[in-house]
C-alpha cells in the first residue's frame, strides 16, 4: 500500500464541518506543488489494505482509472456515443430544457443506492449540475493540482472561479470528468487517441469490432497508439513530454510486469525487453518515430504480455490491468469519484447512474460484484476517516454495505474475493478496535454517539473474519490464522475494560509528572478516579447499554483493579503507617465505597441483583491493610526488645553500676525501648479499639515474660543446701567425746569452743556476702524494677482517652473504668513476683547455706553445745543484713529478709536434726538450744526495722520450736511417740513382740509430729537406751 509523502493532520473530533472544510482547502493549496512517489494518502493510522503501488502517485491512478472508464464507455452517450447522456437537478420542477425531451435524461427524483445506504439526498440548486459551473483553465480545461500537462489549481480549492460560460445540462462523462479531476486538455488527448484507435490510424494496431472482453485490448492499444503519435509538440517542454511518457510506460510496467494477473516466468523474453526500454526511459523520451525499432518492440512486448494465459495456448482475452492489487488501487480511485468535490463527505445524488456506468469496467479490472461490494465498503470508510469522521452517515453507509458482504461471503468460494475481504475487514477492524479500545481518549462528549455506529461496525467485521473466513480457510485446505468469534458481550467487556485503563494510566501519568509524593499522587488519583467514573456514566454507558446489560459495573470494576495496583505499590513501600498513609487508605475506601454502590445500582437488572459482578471485584481491604501494617509494626518493635534481650542473655554481668540505679541496665533498656512503643502506638492516626490495644500488651507481655524467665535463671535452693548424712546412732562412750572433754573443762567459753570447732589457724569466720549472692541482690532489683515500670505501662494503656471501648475482648468495659489494679499486665505481674520469690528464696539459702556456713551448719553445735555459741552466727547475720539493706531496693527487702529468716530456720533444724557425726545432744541441751533461737528470732524481728512482722517470725518459729520441745523429752518418751507415730501412720495398730518398725522415709518436711523427725532426735540423743532402740530397730550403724 502507497504511502503519500506529505504526512497531514487531521481535525479533531470535535471539529465542526466548517473547521473542516477551511482545514480541506488549505490542505489541498498546500498540496498543489507536491510530487509524490505513491497513491494513497494516509488517514491518521488507518492501513491501507493493499499492496503499495511503487513510483506511482495518486494523480497517475486517478487518471489511469479514468482514462480506462472513459474507454469502457466509449460507446455510452456522452462517452463518444450518439447521444450525450445528461443530468438535471432532482429538485428542478423547470429544470434547463422541459420534460427532459430529445437526448436530455432527468434523474429519479430519488437514489436507490443512497437510500439504501441510509444517505440524505443533496437538494442542490440546478446550477450545482450545470455545465457553467465547471471552472475553466486557460488552456480550456479544469486544471487539477498534480495533472501532468496542465499546471494551476483546480477552482473546487483556490477559491476563485474563472469565466463564465452558457449554463448547459452536464454530461455523464463531464461528470466524471469533474469528479476525477481530469483537465480538459488530457481529456480532449484521450479522446483524439481513442478515435485513432478505433478508426485504424495507426495501422497493425487498430482493433476494427470490439468482442465481448476487448475493452481491456482496445484501452492496451490505446496506449500504444497514444505514446507513438502524441509528439513532443503537444506539451509546453520536453521535461513535460518526457514525465508523460514515464507515466504511461510506468502504467504499463505496474500491470504487466510489476502486478500482472497471470504469474509472470523469470526468463519471459518479452518482459526483459520491456524492462530494457522502462530503464532507457528513465535518462529521457524514447524514439516513437515510425521506423523506431525501440517503438517497434514496446508494440511487441505489450501484446506478447496482454495475451497470455495459465496453459501457454492462444487466447482472445487480454489481460493488463486485472492484477492484484493495481486493479484495486485504479477501482478504488474510480468508485471515490462519487463524493462531492466541493464537500467530500457528502456523496452524489448521481450515484446510481455512475455507479452503473463503472460496471462497464469489471472486465477490465476482473472485479465481480462480490468485489465490488467489498470495495466500496473500504471507500466508503475510508472517506468517513478522511472527512475527520464528521459525517455519521458515512460510517453507517459502510457498515450496510458490510453486513451485503457478509451475506456474499456465505456464498463466494473465490480466494481473491477472500483475499480483498480479509485485507479490508482487517484494516477497518484495526482502526476501530483501535479506537474503542481507547475510546475516552478518542471520542468527547459531543461525538461519543457515534460509538452506536462503529461498534456494530466492529462485531459485523469481527464475525466476518472469524466465521467466514475460517469456514473458507477450512474448505480451501490450507493453513492460515484462524480467528475465534468472541460473544459481543466479551468483546464490548474487554472495549470497556481497556479504555478505562488507558484513560487512568494516562492521569496517573500526568499526576507523576506534578506530583513527587506517590501519597500525594494517590490522593489525586482517587479525585480523578471519580471523574472517570461520572463521564462514564454519563456519555457511555447508556451507549454499551445495548450490547451488554452491566456495562456501568464493568467499567467501574476496570477502573477499581487500576486504582487497587496502585494502592498495592503504594501499601507495598508504606513503611509505616503516618497521618498521609491513613488519609490515602480513607480516601481509598471512600472511593471504593461509591464504585460498590454505582456496580450495585447497575446490576439491578441481573438474576442475582449482581452478586457475581461484586464477586469479580477484589476489595482493597483498607482496615485489613491498616491492622496488618499495625501488627507488623507492633511486630517490629517487639522484634526490636526481643534482640535487646538476646544481647542481655550475652553481656549482662548482673554486678552494681551505681547506688542511684542498683538494677540491670537491659532492663532499663527493654522498659524505655517499650514506653516509646506504646507512646507511639497511642500516635498512630486510626481508631486504636481495645482489640489493638490487648494484641500490643499481649505482644509485650510475651516479651517481658522472655526476659523475666531470663532474670529469673538463677539455680534452685536445693543446690545449696548440703546433702544429708546417713543416720547413726550415738555411741555414748564416743573417743570423740572423750577427748572433746578432757580439752575443755568445764568452765571453757563457747569462744574457746568455737575456736576448736573452727580449725587450727584460729581464724574468724569471714561475716561478709559473697559476690554471687550480691549478684542475686541485683536480678532481685531488676525484677521489683520490672514490676514497678510495667504497672506504669499498664496504667498509660488503661487510662488512655483515645482508646475506643469494645465488649469482644475478655475483660468488659467496666474494667477500663475501675482504672485498679492490672488491666493488661496481671499474669506477667503474677509471674514476676513469683519470681521474685524464686530469686529470693536463692539468694537467702546461698546466704546462709554457703556463705555464712562456717558459722551455721557447719560449725554450730558441732562437737557439743554449749551457752552463746549462737552469737558469731548472729553477728554475722546482722552484717549481712546491713549490706544487704545497702544493695536491695525497699521493696524488695521485706521478701528477701523474710527468705534469710526460712533458711536460717531451716538450717538450725539440719544442725539439731542432720548435722553429722560431730553432734551429739543431751536431754539437758534443750535450754542452751532454746535460749539460742529465742535470740535468732529476735535478731529477725527486733534488728531489720521491722521489715518482718513479729506474728509472720512466730509462724515460721513453730517448726523448729517444735522440734527443740521433742529434744526436751526423754528417751523413753521419744520412742513411745515415735512406735504410736509410726504405727499410726502406717495402719499397723499395736506393733507385738519382735515386730520391727518400718524406716520412716525422709520428707524435709520436719515437724514434732514427723515420725522421721523423732527418729533423727533418738539418733543425736547421747544415752543407753536410744542406741539399743536404734540397734535393735533399725540396725543402724554406730558412729565412728
Amino acid at each position: 500500500m502507497g504511502q503519500h509523502s506529505r504526512h497531514e493532520s487531521y481535525p479533531s473530533l470535535s471539529s465542526s464541518r466548517v473547521d473542516y472544510l477551511h482545514h480541506q482547502l488549505s490542505r489541498r493549496q498546500d498540496a498543489a506543488s507536491a510530487v509524490s512517489a505513491s497513491i494513497v494518502t494516509p488517514v491518521d493510522d488507518l492501513a491501507w489494505p493493499f499492496q503499495r503501488l511503487e513510483g506511482l502517485s495518486e494523480d497517475d491512478v486517478r487518471q489511469t482509472s479514468y482514462e480506462i472508464f472513459f474507454t469502457s464507455c466509449r460507446s455510452s452517450p456522452g462517452f463518444g456515443g450518439k447521444h450525450a447522456l445528461t443530468f438535471y437537478s432532482n429538485h428542478d420542477s423547470n429544470g434547463g430544457v422541459e420534460g427532459g425531451k430529445g437526448n436530455q435524461v432527468v434523474t429519479k427524483p430519488t437514489s436507490r443506492v443512497k437510500k439504501m445506504l441510509g444517505l440524505k439526498m443533496l437538494k442542490r440548486s440546478r446550477s450545482r449540475r450545470m455545465a457553467a459551473g465547471i471552472g475553466v483553465s486557460t488552456s480550456g480545461g479544469l486544471s487539477t493540482p498534480s495533472s501532468p500537462v496542465a499546471g494551476g489549481s483546480s477552482p473546487s480549492t483556490n477559491g476563485l472561479l474563472p469565466p463564465m460560460r452558457p449554463r448547459r445540462p452536464m454530461t455523464a462523462a463531464e461528470m466524471m470528468r469533474e469528479q476525477m479531476r481530469v483537465t480538459e486538455h488530457d481529456d480532449n488527448k484521450l479522446r483524439k487517441t481513442l478515435m485513432r484507435t478505433v478508426v485504424g490510424q495507426n495501422k497493425g494496431l487498430a482493433v476494427i469490432g470490439v468482442r465481448d472482453g476487448d475493452i481491456s485490448e482496445e484501452d492496451v492499444q490505446r496506449r500504444k497508439t497514444e505514446i507513438k503519435q502524441l509528439k513532443p509538440s503537444e506539451f509546453s517542454d520536453s521535461n513535460e513530454y518526457h514525465m508523460w511518457q514515464r507515466r504511461q510506460l510506468k502504467i504499463l510496467e505496474a500491470g504487466l510486469l510489476l502486478h500482472p494477473s497471470l504469474p509472470l516466468e523469470k526468463n519471459n523474453t518479452f518482459a526483459m525487453r520491456l524492462r530494457d526500454i522502462l530503464a532507457t526511459s528513465e535518462s529521457g523520451a524514447i524514439d516513437t518515430g515510425k521506423n523506431s525499432d525501440t517503438m517497434r518492440t514496446l508494440c511487441n512486448s505489450v501484446v506478447s504480455l496482454s495475451w497470455r494465459s495459465h496453459n501457454g495456448t492462444p487466447t482472445d482475452v487480454c489481460h493488463w490491468a486485472d492484477g492484484f492489487p493495481f486493479n484495486m488501487h485504479l477501482y478504488i480511485a474510480l468508485l471515490q469519484s462519487v463524493f462531492d468535490i466541493r464537500d467530500d463527505t457528502l456523496v452524489l445524488d448521481e450515484v446510481d447512474e455512475l455507479l452503473e456506468l463503472m460496471k462497464k469496467t469489471w472486465s477490465v479490472f476482473g472485479i465481480t460484484l462480490p468485489i465490488h461490494n467489498v470495495c466500496f465498503t473500504w471507500v466508503l470508510f475510508y472517506q468517513y476517516v478522511l472527512t475527520g469522521q464528521i459525517e455519521p452517515d458515512l460510517l453507517t453507509a459502510s457498515h450496510i454495505m458490510l453486513k451485503e458482504v457478509t451475506n456474499d461471503a456465505k456464498k463466494e468460494k473465490d480466494a481473491m474475493f477472500f483475499k480483498i475481504l480479509s485485507s479490508v475487514v482487517r484494516s477497518m477492524l484495526a482502526w476501530s478496535e483501535k479506537r474503542l479500545l481507547n475510546y475516552h481518549e478518542y471520542f468527547q462528549r459531543g461525538n461519543a454517539n457515534q460509538i452506536e455506529n462503529l461498534l456494530p461496525l466492529v462485531l459485523t467485521a469481527s464475525k466476518i473474519l472469524g466465521e467466514d473466513l475460517t469456514v473458507i480457510d477450512g474448505e480451501g485446505g490450507q493453513n492460515g490464522n484462524i480467528t475465534i468469534v468472541e460473544e459481543t458481550r466479551e468483546r464490548v467487556e474487554n472495549y470497556i475494560r481497556s479504555s478505562m485503563a488507558y484513560a487512568f494510566d494516562k492521569a496517573k501519568s500526568a499526576e507523576f509528572e506534578r506530583k513527587k509524593e506517590l501519597s500525594e499522587v494517590l490522593l489525586e488519583l482517587a479525585q480523578e478516579t471519580e471523574g472517570l467514573v461520572m463521564k462514564e456514566r454519563q456519555h457511555f454507558t447508556p451507549l454499551f447499554k445495548k450490547w451488554h446489560s452491566t456495562a456501568g459495573a464493568v467499567a467501574v470494576l476496570a477502573l477499581h483493579n487500576c486504582y487497587r495496583k496502585v494502592l498495592r505499590q503504594y501499601i507495598k513501600e508504606m513503611t509505616s503507617l503516618t497521618s498521609e498513609s491513613v488519609q490515602v487508605m480513607r480516601r481509598a475506601a471512600n472511593l471504593e465505597k461509591a464504585i460498590v454502590q454505582i456496580v450495585v445500582e447497575d446490576s439491578t437488572e441481573c438474576e442475582d441483583g449482581g452478586k457475581t459482578v461484586v464477586r469479580e471485584m477484589v476489595p482493597y481491604d483498607v482496615d485489613s491493610v491498616i491492622l496488618t501494617r499495625l501488627g507488623k509494626w507492633i511486630y517490629d518493635s517487639l522484634q526490636k526488645a526481643r534482640e535487646n534481650i538476646q544481647r542481655a542473655k550475652e553481656t549482662e554481668t548482673w554486678n552494681l553500676k551505681s547506688k542511684t540505679e542498683p538494677y540491670a541496665q537491659s532492663a532499663m533498656e527493654l522498659m524505655q525501648m517499650t514506653t516509646t512503643t506504646v507512646e507511639e502506638f497511642f500516635q498512630v492516626p486510626i481508631p486504636i479499639t481495645e482489640e489493638l490495644v490487648q494484641t500490643l500488651a499481649d505482644g509485650l507481655g510475651s516479651v517481658f515474660q522472655e526476659y523475666v524467665m531470663f532474670v529469673a535463671a538463677c539455680g534452685t535452693k536445693q543446690s545449696y543446701i548440703p546433702v544429708l548424712p546417713p543416720l547413726t546412732r550415738c555411741s555414748q562412750n564416743s573417743e570423740f567425746l572423750k577427748l572433746w572433754r578432757k580439752a575443755a573443762p568445764c568452765g571453757a567459753g563457747h569462744k574457746d569452743m568455737y575456736n576448736v570447732n573452727k580449725g587450727h589457724d584460729g581464724q574468724n569466720p569471714r561475716p561478709s556476702t559473697s559476690r554471687g549472692t550480691q549478684r542475686l541482690y541485683i536480678r532481685l532489683n531488676t525484677l521489683h524494677y520490672l514490676l514497678t515500670h510495667i504497672h506504669n505501662l499498664d496504667t498509660l494503656l488503661a487510662t488512655n482517652s483515645g482508646v475506643v471501648p469494645s465488649s469482644r475482648i475478655r475483660f468488659g468495659n467496666s474494667h477500663r473504668a475501675q482504672r485498679n489494679g492490672s488491666i493488661y499486665f496481671e499474669s506477667i505481674n503474677r509471674y514476676i513476683l513469683a519470681s521474685c520469690q524464686h530469686v529470693s528464696e536463692v539468694a537467702a539459702y546461698r546466704l546462709i547455706f554457703l556463705d555464712s556456713s562456717s558459722v551455721f551448719y557447719d560449725g554450730l553445735y558441732s562437737g557439743g553445745v554449749t551457752r552463746g555459741q549462737i552469737r558469731p552466727a548472729l553477728r554475722i547475720i546482722k552484717q549481712n543484713f546491713t549490706l544487704m539493706s545497702t544493695i536491695l531496693m525497699d521493696r524488695a527487702q521485706p521478701m528477701a529478709m523474710k527468705e534469710v529468716m526460712k533458711a536460717s530456720f531451716d538450717a538450725f533444724l539440719m544442725v539439731l536434726l542432720a548435722g553429722g557425726n560431730t553432734r551429739v545432744f543431751h536431754r539437758s541441751d534443750h535450754e542452751i538450744i532454746k535460749e539460742d533461737f529465742n535470740m535468732m528470732k529476735r535478731a529477725f524481728s527486733t534488728s531489720v526495722e521491722g521489715l518482718i512482722s513479729e506474728h509472720v517470725v512466730k509462724g515460721e518459729a513453730a517448726v523448729v520450736e517444735g522440734v527443740i520441745a521433742l529434744m526436751s523429752h526423754s528417751t523413753e518418751q521419744l520412742m513411745e511417740d515415735f512406735s504410736f507415730v509410726i504405727c499410726e501412720g502406717s495402719s499397723i495398730g499395736v506393733m507385738g513382740n519382735g515386730q520391727k518398725f518400718p524406716m520412716p522415709p525422709t520428707t524435709g518436711k520436719w515437724n514434732r509430729s514427723d515420725p522421721n523427725t523423732i527418729l533423727r532426735v533418738l539418733c543425736h540423743r547421747d544415752d543407753r537406751a536410744a542406741n539399743l532402740f536404734l540397734k535393735k530397730t533399725f540396725q543402724l550403724a554406730k558412729r565412728k
